[in-house]
């Protein structure tokens, strides 16, 4: 098949070595307007037989929307677009074309053990989930103001995670957050280290930590505790977590998110390219983004705040 990809970034790169290293790919049309790129030829990626978005946030709607229009199956980065508002305008644009939302912790193999586990009734009955996504470095300042929020842009990977591997819905949020690195988050009216207790609807509790200055490096985990085990996803080597108690492995620390989900950004292509059927719809990313929306709420209002009052 023939596939356009929209956007050569840092995922957009990565995602085209993955997509011309493919073998059901046949060519690889690329596009963006300052970068080039070794692989595929640039022109009109909508003239392919698919599409994959890798642009800023504020094209995603736009992109998403014409592909449908043409009836061409669409990959878009997360998110669906910036506010609720317009993604609930794709999804109802989207018709009976097929989109899939690069939510890739969903195809990482410690979340897909993980979940299977749950399932399986490995872990018991659920009772507390523990989640942390923790930066080493923060994103540019001028990215900042266009981001969302740490919870809308960060964190919406553990919501969507957390919804994935539980198979339950948040229903309420209690967020706080703080300002202990450049007065930039705090000018973009965001935060920089981040903390949220979230209530899902059989019961369960879980908490959230974040971090955009984790000085020990990329830094992303989950806990289930069930009545017959805790599993935990991502305590690695290279975890940068250093115990009281045992010597330390040499590993080195995790760098940033491509090298840490390598696997999983060319297993959710592969899916993609492959699958019939969206494995991560535009109502599941509109799912997450409630959830965030209802996080950013609570932090500016501090009040415990429930997702049905920001739901359209």
């Amino acid at each position: 098949m023939r596939v356009g990809l929209l956007g050569l970034g840092r995922i957009g790169a990565f995602h085209a070595a993955t997509l011309a290293a493919h073998p059901l790919v046949d060519e690889l049309i690329v596009a963006d307007p300052v970068r080039t790129s070794p692989y595929g030829r640039p022109g009109d990626p909508f003239e392919a037989d698919a599409v994959v978005i890798a642009t800023p946030t504020g094209t995603h709607a736009d992109l998403i929307i014409a592909a449908c229009e043409r009836g061409i199956p669409a990959f878009c980065e997360k998110p669906v677009a910036g506010t609720v508002a317009e993604t609930v305008k794709v999804l109802e644009s989207r018709g009976d074309n097929r989109v899939q939302i690069g939510f890739q912790r969903r195809f990482d193999p410690g979340y897909v053990a993980a979940a299977a586990a749950l399932r399986a009734g490995e872990l018991g009955e659920l009772h507390r989930v523990h989640m942390v996504t923790a930066d080493p470095a923060p994103p540019p300042a001028e990215y900042l103001p266009l981001s969302g929020g740490i919870f809308r842009d960060c964190h919406i990977h553990d919501f969507d995670i957390l919804r994935w591997v539980t198979g339950r819905e948040v229903v309420s949020v209690y967020a706080c957050g703080a300002n202990r690195g450049a007065a930039v988050f705090a000018e973009a009216g965001d935060v920089d280290n981040s903390a949220a207790l979230l209530t899902l609807d059989d019961g369960t509790l879980a908490t959230l930590q974040g971090s955009r200055y984790n000085g020990g490096g990329y830094d992303v985990r989950m806990e289930l505790a069930g009545t017959r085990r805790t599993q935990a996803v991502g305590l690695s080597p290279r975890a940068p977590l250093h115990s009281a108690e045992q010597p330390e492995t040499g590993a080195e620390p995790w760098p940033d998110f491509v090298t840490r989900f390598e696997a999983a950004y060319r297993a959710e292509i592969d899916a993609f390219l492959t699958s019939e059927s969206s494995p991560c719809t535009i109502e599941d990313a509109l799912e997450a983004l409630y959830v965030a929306e209802a996080a950013d709420l609570s932090l500016r209002e501090g009040r415990p705040v429930e997702v049905a009052e920001v739901r359209r």
